[in-house]
Parts: C-alpha cells; structure tokens; sequence
C-alpha cells in the first residue's frame, strides 16, 4: 500500500496506546520468518505493555490511525545510564515508508531527555539485513546475546534551552570546554538559535567584535582579545558541497583555532577526526505552547571520549 508522510504521526507512548501497540508487535513478529527458539513477542498483552509505559517509556506511530509502529524504552536493569529498545516493530502493512527510522529517531531523543547516556537493542542472528540497518544507523555490534548481538549507540546529551540569552549561556559554557583545534558543527533549521550560540561561544572565547551570521562572506576569523584561541565563524548554508568548503582553506587555521560551522552536517565532518556535533531543534513548550530549543549534542572522537557534556546543562537538563 502507499503511505504519505503527511499521513504519519510519531508521539511519545501513553499507556492508553498500549492496545495498539501490542496489535502493531503482534502482526510485524508474526509475519517474520519461523525462529528457533520463537519470539516471546507474541506473549505481550496490553498489560505487559503498559507495565512496561508505566516503569519506561515508549514511541507510538500511527498512520490515518491506524496503529503503525511501535518502540518500548525500559531501563537496562543493570546500569541505569542505559536504556534498552524493546519491541520495535512496524506493521506490515505500513514497512518501507520511513517509518522504522522516524520512530528510532524519536526514541532515541526520548531516551536522552530522559538521561540515558547510551542505548543498546538485541537482534537476532538470522536477520542479517536489521542488524545492517541498525549499524547504517549509527549502532555497534557490543557483545554476543543468546541467539544474536546486541547493539549500542551512544545518546547525545539534550538540553532545553527557552530563551535567547539561555543559549548565549550554553555558549558560553560551551567556550570553556572548546580549545584550540576543536570542530564544532552546528545545524538546525533557520532561526533556531545556531547564531545566537555562536554569540555565546565568541563572548565566553574572548573574542574581538560582534558575532553576526556571516552567510554572505562565509567565514570570519574573531581574535581572542585575551590570548586564547581565535573563533572561526562559517556559515555553510550557500555552500553546495564539501569542495566549496574546501576553498575556504579552514585546514590553514584550524589546528590554533576554534571552528564552528553552521549547516555543516554532511559538509564539515572530513575537516577533522575529533568534532562536537550540535543540533537545535525548536519544541512547543508543553505548558505555555512558545517555542523552546532542544539542543542535542554529540562528541565524536577520542577528544571528546572523557568529556562530560552534561557539565554544559545548568539548568537546562531536559
């Protein structure tokens, strides 16, 4: 059957999705193939499910309502900075349409406002193309399970940022882990703050002058007034692929600087091994309904491996 986007809802689960949810697991694992040992899908009631909404927490699709996909989000059990991906099923009526990748998307980004600092999902050993997609994802085969692997992805650390000066602060905060040589790429759509973070970054830098989107010029360099490293402010946005980035010769800069690049993803990463990835992504606030920020970052690296990015929340912990 064909499936327009516009069609698809993806929400955080209630326990009142629990039904659906429950019909969703039963018919994808039962339209796979005949397993040894069997699945214990087909074992979960609505009950079982909304214990597990009730202790974790969930990712429901729907599409025309009808019930799509669906994700449970528990605690690991054994160290409770990881959540475990259980369930995760797509009706069949409703595969190949994008919906899968939605869904792991909006569990992940549950699993990290809730503080998770990792993931981890067992796949069976028979289905070599899911443990494919999963790793096309971002995930590592960990360890061997019973029967399969177990995967992992580490979470970005996610904050909610509400106003315009909350995010200069988060710069600011940020510059005091920056030093010179460190990458950081920004994205997010236009007008979510990337420049006003980058305000922030050059304000707790030091650096000379204002910082202002420099789409028209590309780049500029803001010296530090007190001898630390310079900020390399790029705007990639009219930039059409990584060897026009390449012309702006940032290799020459970069290893005594602190670069930040906006619409970098997909652009910037060759620059360097180690970088910060960041992502703004502007929320409904649940209570007052004004636009909030969920700012998403991710180190990439051995510079970043022992960096604790939580230091940067404040109080903007989401």
């Amino acid at each position: 059957m064909s499936v327009s986007v516009v069609d698809l809802v993806v929400s955080v689960a209630s326990q009142d999705d629990a039904a659906g949810m429950v019909d969703v697991i039963h018919a994808a694992f039962g339209a796979r193939p005949a397993l040894d040992p069997p699945s214990t899908a087909s074992e979960e009631t609505a009950a079982t499910v909304a214990a597990q909404l009730a202790s974790g927490a969930g990712v429901y699709a729907e599409v025309n309502g009808r019930p799509a996909g669906a994700i449970l989000v528990v605690a690991d059990g054994t160290d409770a900075r990881v959540a475990t991906f259980r369930r995760v099923s797509v009706h069949p009526d409703f595969q190949r349409h994008g919906i899968a990748s939605a869904m792991v998307a909006a569990a992940e980004e549950v699993a990290a406002r809730a503080g998770y600092d990792r993931v981890e999902l067992f796949a069976r050993g028979e289905f070599a193309d899911l443990i494919a997609y999963w790793q096309h994802r971002g995930y590592v085969i960990d360890r061997p399970g019973p029967y399969g692997v177990v995967l992992a992805k580490p979470l970005p650390t996610v904050l909610t940022v509400a106003t315009a000066e909350d995010m200069h602060q988060l710069g600011e905060r940020l510059a005091g882990l920056l030093r010179p040589g460190d990458l950081v790429i920004a994205t997010g759509e236009l007008g979510a703050g990337k420049t006003t973070l980058a305000q922030g970054v050059g304000r707790g830098l030091g650096t000379e002058g204002p910082v202002i989107s420099p789409t028209f010029v590309i780049s500029r360099i803001h010296p530090s007034q007190d001898g630390g490293p310079s900020l390399v402010h790029v705007d990639a946005y009219r930039l059409s692929g990584p060897d026009e980035l390449d012309d702006l010769d940032l290799d020459a800069t970069l290893p005594d600087a602190v670069t930040l690049v906006e619409w970098g993803a997909g652009l910037a990463e060759g620059l360097a091994v180690d970088r910060l990835e960041l992502e703004i992504v502007a929320r409904p606030d649940a209570d007052t309904g004004a636009d909030t920020r969920l700012v998403a970052l991710r180190g990439v690296g051995p510079r970043w491996d022992a960096v604790d990015l939580s230091v940067l929340a404040g109080d903007t912990r989401a």
